[in-house]
């Protein structure tokens, strides 16, 4: 756990937010975005892993995307196969799209709002 502190607050970070916060602000240049973006992403991952979390991303092409998708294990059991690659080593978070039935990923610096 690593601790950033700035002249008004403090925040606590794991090692994989601050790899996620650094591979963002690497591709937005900026260091503010990469940590807000971050936590928005373990947001999401908790989210995903209790149950179907709704949210929004701009897709590859640039259009907008409400999605709502799971990582819940009940849910996606039977679809993984387990000879791909982590979507996490390629700096994406992979999810279940429960209205399309198959799997999605989006890349960090893409998320914008958890609802």
């Amino acid at each position: 756990m690593n601790i950033i502190v700035t002249d008004k607050s403090m925040v606590a970070l794991s090692d994989s937010t601050i790899r996620r916060a650094n591979v963002i602000a690497h591709r937005t240049n900026s260091e503010v975005m990469g940590v807000v973006k971050a936590q928005l992403i373990n947001v999401l991952k908790a989210k995903l892993r209790s149950g179907v979390a709704h949210f929004l991303y701009v897709k590859k092409d640039g259009t907008l995307r409400e999605a709502w998708g799971t990582t819940a294990s009940n849910l996606i059991k039977a679809n993984v196969n387990g000879r791909g690659i982590a979507r996490e080593s390629v700096n994406c978070v992979c999810y279940w799209d429960v209205e399309c039935g198959g799997f999605r990923s989006l890349r960090f610096e893409n998320l914008i709002q958890v609802f």
